[in-house]
């Protein structure tokens, strides 16, 4: 990944996933780019994967010279946010910039959907509309298999093994896992290839794409965003909410009915439990019966 790459995708993130306003996009591609010019300048060849804390915080030394305090801290905030998009991402595995002495703003995350809200988001698809099916379809197996939403517009009729319970997902960096699947997304995957997809003309090099678009081409990240918003909007759901919600929500709801952290990492797709235990939000009742069930003392009586 080149350094141009990664600001576009962050660009895309920022304004897909965190809908945020454009000039607050453009002020953290800015200092990006600001970061790129100083490693040219200073003949600093370093891909974002590979920079480390060093050449950062040199970067920052020099930016001090020239801007007020306030602008610093803005600075490293903006750049802690990017490479933590980088670890989320799984791109990386730690921020360099985790030990440089700023105001720590974080890790935003998506909020947790409850499951009667789940099931509230897909029962509020319009199934009359001529894309009603497949976006019901796509709801299901987003929270049914954890997928990203990269992973879910280039899941392929092929990649569906429901005999054996999996289907196969290419995730990041190309690599190949095989997810379970819930017997009610098969069942909405059924009903939308048989009743639905069986009936759209699918343009060249989308023959075996699963979900389509009117136009017989593959689905965008923004199509899916817009429909999981419309559909929140519709249901006055109050939190703010992207595709990647389902797959946090999934990641949680498997935590919490006693699912192993290392099942999830590898349904997740995850090289390191440490990216995983990220999309576990646990709240403190969960943690109170996890003590009150297990711990070796709960039966014993006091004294």
């Amino acid at each position: 990944m080149n350094w141009n790459n990664a600001i576009k995708d962050y660009h895309s993130f920022l304004k897909i996933e965190r809908g945020l306003s454009t000039n607050t996009i453009n002020s953290y591609t800015n200092d990006l780019e600001k970061l790129v010019k100083f490693l040219l300048e200073n003949e600093i060849t370093v891909s974002p994967i590979a920079i480390d804390e060093y050449s950062i915080q040199q970067f920052i030394y020099d930016a001090a010279k020239k801007i007020n305090p306030r602008s610093q801290a803005r600075l490293i905030s903006g750049l802690k946010s990017f490479f933590d998009y980088l670890v989320f991402e799984d791109y990386r595995k730690t921020n360099p910039t985790d030990l440089i002495e700023a105001p720590k703003i974080g890790r935003k995350l998506p909020d947790t959907l409850s499951e009667e809200e789940i099931d509230a988001l897909i029962a509020a698809i319009d199934l009359s509309h001529p894309q009603g099916e497949r976006n019901r379809t796509i709801l299901e197996t987003m929270y049914s298999c954890g997928l990203r939403v990269s992973e879910v517009i280039t899941l392929k009729i092929s990649d569906l093994f429901f005999d054996e319970g999996f289907i196969r997902v290419l995730g990041k960096g190309n690599k190949e896992r095989f997810v379970p699947i819930h017997s009610q997304a098969q069942k909405f995957i059924k009903s939308y290839i048989n009743e639905i997809r069986i009936h759209e003309i699918s343009q060249k090099n989308h023959e075996d794409t699963l979900f389509l678009n009117r136009r017989g081409k593959g689905l965008t990240r923004q199509l899916i965003f817009m429909m999981i918003n419309d559909t929140a909007t519709k249901i006055n759901l109050k939190k703010k909410i992207s595709p990647h919600t389902f797959r946090h929500s999934f990641a949680t709801h498997l935590l919490k009915y006693g699912a192993d952290l290392r099942a999830i990492q590898q349904m997740l797709g995850h090289e390191s439990i440490t990216t995983t235990e990220i999309y576990v939000h646990l709240d403190t009742s969960y943690l109170r019966d996890v003590v009150e069930t297990y711990h070796p003392r709960r039966q014993k009586k006091s004294y």
